[in-house]
């Protein structure tokens, strides 16, 4: 398997599907990650395929543990000091440097919680094809292999519709954002095939980046180009996202404007943002995470 692999996404659904070929997982609300255990060390990819390694080190030491050849698809995720956890604090992680992200390991420690196993050590190799039950029991055996304490742990999943959804009514508050429903059937297939079915408290959407208020070093706020064609500007950035976009802002040498009037920095490129689709309406968005 190649580096960096591409990976399956979920569909947003408006309820759950029905049947007896469905799993449910909570969805929580951190930062999506593939953990690749090789010969000689541990890589962390983020969604987009850039290395992460260095802003969660302390999952990539815990990662040693997998036997060499293992890469799984997860979540990484930081319970805050109420147990909830903080898509927040996970941001600021994902932003940080070496060194401030080593700071902020030793106060709030970062789990991975582990959705599929993409490959398994020698002579397995790539599991991919295989059904997705196949896949979540090897993940399981996988797991259950490694010394305890450990902050890698399997998602919680269910065969039963109504305790899947009794999850995503009770539990929204502790920071589980939704439900994914997965064929048990279905390989693991890169982008969106309808496998992977989801139900969000919070829907957002994926926008493509046109712009930028402030400066490329310290953007304020975010030019999108919503599904409908329109280019509408953010919300105020926080700090953490600000920084995390930052370095992939190419400014262009001109002015562009949306059609309410406001003025930014276009930029080149290919970037993708998710954002809070309730406020589109208004063309206003809620920028939520650099994908």
């Amino acid at each position: 398997m190649d580096w960096p692999v591409s990976v399956a996404l979920a569909q947003s659904v408006p309820e759950l599907p029905t049947g007896t070929d469905w799993s449910y997982e909570m969805k929580l609300d951190g930062h999506r990650m593939i953990m690749w255990r090789t010969g000689d060390g541990v890589r962390l990819q983020a969604r987009s395929g850039r290395d992460v390694t260095a802003a969660w080190g302390d999952l990539a030491l815990a990662g040693h543990h997998l036997p060499a050849g293992t890469v799984l698809d997860g979540e990484a995720v930081i319970v805050a000091e109420d147990g909830r956890i903080s898509f927040e604090a996970a941001q600021a992680r994902a932003a940080s440097s070496p060194t401030r992200a080593h700071r902020l390991a030793a106060q709030r420690p970062a789990h991975y919680i582990a959705f599929d196993a993409l490959q398994l050590p020698p002579p397995n190799g790539d599991i991919r094809a295989r059904p997705y039950n196949e896949r979540r029991a090897a993940l399981r055996n996988l797991l259950a292999e490694l010394p305890a304490p450990t902050p890698i742990q399997a998602v919680s999943a269910t065969t039963d519709r109504d305790t899947a959804l009794t999850w995503y009514d009770t539990l929204h508050d502790q920071g589980v954002e939704g439900i994914v429903a997965k064929r048990t059937t279905s390989p693991y297939r890169a982008n969106r095939t309808g496998a992977w079915l989801k139900i969000r408290h919070a829907d957002t959407i994926e926008a493509a980046l046109a712009g930028f208020t402030g400066t490329a070093r310290q953007p304020r706020a975010l030019a999108v180009r919503l599904p409908d064609g329109r280019v509408a500007l953010s919300q105020r950035l926080t700090t953490a996202l600000a920084t995390r976009i930052a370095p992939r802002l190419v400014p262009q040498p001109r002015r562009a404007y949306t059609q309410g009037g406001d003025a930014y920095t276009p930029v080149s490129g290919q970037v993708v943002v998710e954002v809070v689709a309730g406020t589109t309406r208004h063309a206003v968005v809620t920028v939520v995470r650099l994908r």
